[in-house]
């Protein structure tokens, strides 16, 4: 009883780490999904549009400039 128990646990443990021990997920939400550099974001206080590459993100919020994030 003992052995087979071992057995599926050395089992799981090598599908976890097959995975990259990582979970597969069947969808993801729209916060966990990875924008591109090219994407343009709103900046949060002016609403002038950037690039993901050229904003600035303070506390998750887009900003277009030093001057506005502050």
């Amino acid at each position: 009883m003992i052995l087979k128990l071992l057995i599926f646990a050395i089992a799981g443990v090598m599908i976890y780490k097959f995975f990259g021990g990582k979970l597969p997920s069947i969808s993801k939400s729209a916060s966990e999904k990875k924008l591109d550099d090219d994407t343009l974001v709103e900046c949060e206080k002016c609403g002038t549009y950037v690039t993901v590459k050229e904003s600035i993100i303070v506390h998750g919020k887009y900003y277009c400039s030093k001057e506005c994030s502050v």
